[in-house]
């Protein structure tokens, strides 16, 4: 998960704004906070000039619009912290950069500078407030933190990690209380947890799998591992009870049908949150993810699962059942807009019939008067067919008194001005049952994958 933040920078007081800039840029790029300098990287400019780049963009800005103010926003930077021992610092800048370029839409220079200083790895992306061709200026528009944040959850779900959910305001811990920070040990046996996840086949496909998510590992009769970020090896035998080798051993062979008395059979736990869970399974990328990715953009997914956390729904029950819901609703005001037409329809046509009626109703009258002559007919038979036509009208239509026109015309009005609201409301929910219908899709096809996952890991046993 990352945690966003986006500040408007001003000019400190007796600085000057190049001053301004290039102490703030000289913050991000510290080299003792971002590995001697390999972890700035830029886009547009250069990470050892970057503030003299946006000076000169600021010039060019003032030539072309002739604006310039004292108090003016000379930067924005924005903060990007991700949970620790959740990405590299590397990858952290990745997402970062991706984060900047998204935000910005490519229209302004930055740098992205990765901060290894402190136990979770955070970004400081720093762009300019005037933009590279000189035109215009960044406008912070209302509720910019939101938007931010949505972008980078979005990103953040597209390279399989984890997103922040919203919690009520009667359940979020005050600032004063913080997590207990969590140890080397407990950190290598959740990495051993989701490596039995992935269903290995022997203990030595669990060290495999371990080296593959950056361990070094020390075989030998005492097995030990290393991370990255630790200055010495540890032995699976003093990481509890579970996680020795023996018990490794013995979980693998108990998944197989064999499972050994007092050992821990590992199982991926059921989560009851809907977003969590479907979170896990993007991470374990098995083979019935790689077969769902194949038919599925994993941004479409990313973006689902944005909807769910923003929607509150907690189940895939939760959203078949609000899915149905606004299907119904959308389908019972289509109906209604569908008989409000049909009633405009005949309105118009009556309407028609009834302004034909009064202007042949001379003309019929003395065709009758005339005993229904032939020859009367013949030079009249216009007027008269029409005059026929809209008694026919009146019968089909079961109307006994003719209304006027005017009234006619007063509830054609009233109807097409209940018409517009209702396809406003139309559209709207249209739009919400399309959005959930796609979210129904994608979720049961990865729980479906899932599915044909472990039918064909059975297969397999079964074979063996």
């Amino acid at each position: 998960m990352a945690a966003t933040r986006i500040i408007a920078l001003h000019a400190n007081k007796g600085r000057t704004v190049a001053q301004s800039l290039n102490d703030r840029t000289d913050y991000a790029k510290n080299p003792e906070k971002t590995e001697k300098g390999e972890l700035v990287t830029a886009y547009c400019c250069d990470p050892y000039t970057v503030d003299e780049e946006f000076m000169l963009q600021k010039r060019l800005y003032y030539q072309v619009t002739g604006r310039s103010r004292s108090d003016d926003v000379i930067a924005y930077q924005i903060r990007q912290s991700f949970k620790p021992g959740e990405v590299t610092a590397e990858e952290a800048n990745r997402l970062g950069h991706e984060l900047a370029m998204r935000f910005t839409k490519g229209k302004y220079s930055f740098i992205v500078a990765t901060h290894t200083d402190r136990a979770h790895i955070h970004n400081h992306i720093v762009f300019n407030s005037t933009s590279m061709d000189g035109t215009r200026k960044f406008r912070d528009f209302r509720r910019s933190g939101l938007a931010l944040q949505k972008v980078s959850d979005l990103i953040c779900l597209e390279n399989g990690l984890s997103v922040i959910t919203p919690a009520p305001y009667s359940e979020r811990v005050k600032r004063t209380v913080y997590p207990k920070r969590e140890s080397v040990r407990s950190l290598i046996r959740s990495d051993i947890d989701a490596v039995m996840q992935k269903r290995p086949k022997d203990f030595q496909d669990v060290l495999s799998l371990l080296e593959q998510a950056g361990y070094e590992v020390r075989r030998g009769a005492k097995v030990s591992v290393k991370a990255k970020s630790q200055q010495r090896f540890i032995r699976l035998s003093s990481l509890g009870d579970g996680y020795s080798e023996a018990d490794i051993r013995a979980a693998i062979s108990g998944e197989k049908g064999t499972q050994q008395k007092g050992s821990v059979k590992y199982k991926p736990q059921k989560s009851v949150n809907l977003l969590i869970d479907i979170q896990a399974k993007m991470k374990e990328k098995g083979p019935g993810y790689a077969r769902w990715a194949t038919v599925y953009n994993l941004k479409q997914m990313s973006k689902t699962l944005l909807f769910l956390r923003d929607h509150k729904i907690d189940s895939l029950d939760q959203l078949q059942a609000a899915a149905a819901e606004k299907t119904g609703k959308r389908d019972e005001l289509l109906s209604e807009i569908q008989a409000t037409e049909k009633r405009m329809t005949e309105l118009a046509a009556l309407k028609k019939h009834i302004i034909n009626y009064s202007k042949t109703r001379c003309t019929y009258e003395a065709y009758r008067k005339a005993g229904y002559s032939k020859k009367f007919y013949e030079a009249h038979r216009e007027e008269i067919t029409l005059h026929k036509a809209a008694k026919q009208a009146f019968d089909e239509l079961g109307v006994k008194k003719i209304p006027k026109v005017k009234e006619i015309n007063a509830e054609y009005a009233e109807l097409m001005s209940g018409k517009k609201a209702a396809y406003a409301d139309y559209r709207k929910l249209r739009d919400e049952a399309q959005e959930l219908q796609i979210a129904v899709r994608n979720v049961e096809s990865l729980y479906d994958a899932e599915k044909k996952e472990s039918q064909e890991y059975t297969k397999e046993e079964k074979a063996h």
